[in-house]
């Protein structure tokens, strides 16, 4: 898991790259839920998380111009 302040020294098409990943591994965290092979469930709070993090530094960044 990655700190916010790592996070905000990212540039954007660092951080769209991050958060295709992070999407990616929340899909197939999914899928191992629904078949019942979840190792960590922990790892779906903090995917989630994290995309949500990325998101809000993302929408930030574009209302500042």
């Amino acid at each position: 898991m990655m700190k916010f302040a790592d996070l905000k020294i990212k540039s954007d098409s660092e951080l769209g790259e991050e958060l295709q990943g992070l999407y990616q591994e929340q899909f197939a965290l999914r899928m191992q839920k629904a078949v019942g092979q979840l190792a960590r469930p922990d790892r779906v709070k903090k995917v989630r998380r994290e995309i949500a993090q990325i998101k809000t530094l993302m929408n930030e960044r574009k209302a500042a111009g």
